[in-house]
């Protein structure tokens, strides 16, 4: 009986949080899986929890380290972003160039993580993966322009759209850096957005789950597949702030409003708070995404319970000392 042979991803971005759990999730589901790091002893001793992998020195920014990295692998996965929403224009692109032309000379499929930044009013509230892209900032053309980059140069790619990300292990989110305060008990939660306005968060475990269930279908997938991940979908977006209170264990506790006032003095002098302010406005509409296509592919949405995910994301955090230190997520259809 002949074997199949093993496939292998590149993880560009590894070190981040959804690049770290699509290194984990892919490695514990028989992937081989290679990761680039500009220092891989460092990476590979702080990062060893994500599994069996194989560190390769090298900078994202450097086409022939993508390129040397990405020798003879069947996927690259691309989740490098600049820190702190900046450079976007100066580092980001450059670094998908690098990636899409590795895939090119592999012939491997890209993935690439996308988001809501793409989608203006005209295509709000809910998102298909058709929505018309008239995106209102400078972030958002970018990004409209980068997934065009995959298409244009010919190489097979997979992007799933998502909302804010939250996880124990996710540097950017908003929920570490506004919401609660990584390492300090919770005694208030803030919410940035308005309270009746919808909003769409994506646990990463999930969304990487959702990557690799996608890529064992591959054959089924388009030249250039896109799907949007629903994750976890508040109808009123205060209601993930409460659902922190109660994970926290006081429903009580007080809900506080994001100072935007103070973040708008601060911003001519402060890039990335300037930054952050230029995102407003998806705190103050409603922006759902449509996973009906994801659903029919699939047939279900990988789909950690609120309160499970939560409780990993804020025990991750050291905001809540572990219930359960041997309990992992279970996946739960929605």
């Amino acid at each position: 009986m002949t074997q199949t042979p093993q496939k292998t991803l590149l993880v560009i971005g590894a070190t981040g949080g959804i690049g770290g759990e699509i290194a984990k999730t892919f490695a514990r589901s028989g992937w081989k899986v290679r990761a680039l790091a500009r220092k891989p002893k460092v990476a590979a001793k702080n990062f060893g929890h994500l599994g069996p992998i194989e560190w390769r020195k090298g900078d994202a920014l450097k086409a022939k380290d993508v390129s040397k990295a990405a020798a003879g692998v069947d996927a690259i996965f691309h989740g490098a972003n600049p820190p702190g929403y900046t450079k976007w224009r100066e580092r980001a692109v450059p670094m998908l160039e690098n990636a899409i032309a590795a895939a090119k000379a592999e012939g491997a499929r890209l993935l690439f993580p996308g988001n809501v930044y793409n989608f203006g009013p005209d295509a709000w509230p809910r998102l298909t993966e058709t929505s018309p892209q008239k995106p209102l900032t400078n972030k958002g053309a970018i990004r409209v322009e980068m997934e065009q980059m995959m298409v244009d140069a010919g190489i097979q790619s997979l992007t799933v759209r998502a909302g804010d990300f939250f996880g124990a292990h996710a540097p950017g989110s908003w929920l570490q850096n506004a919401v609660v305060k990584p390492g300090k008990e919770i005694k208030a939660v803030t919410y940035p957005g308005l309270h009746d306005k919808g909003h769409a968060w994506a646990y990463l475990p999930d969304l990487a789950e959702t990557f690799r269930q996608l890529m064992d279908e591959e054959n089924r997938l388009a030249q250039n597949d896109t799907f949007h991940f629903g994750g976890h979908y508040m109808d009123r977006g205060i209601d993930m702030a409460t659902a922190i209170a109660r994970v926290a264990g006081d429903e009580t506790m007080k809900i506080k409003k994001m100072p935007w006032g103070v973040i708008r003095l601060a911003s001519p002098f402060v890039t990335m708070l300037r930054e952050l302010l230029e995102m407003r406005y998806l705190w103050q509409e409603t922006v759902e995404l449509d996973n009906a296509k994801l659903v029919a592919f699939l047939g279900q949405e990988p789909h950690t319970h609120l309160d499970t995910a939560l409780a990993q994301s804020l025990e991750g955090l050291g905001c809540l000392e572990p219930a359960h230190p041997e309990a992992t997520a279970q996946a739960m259809p929605i």
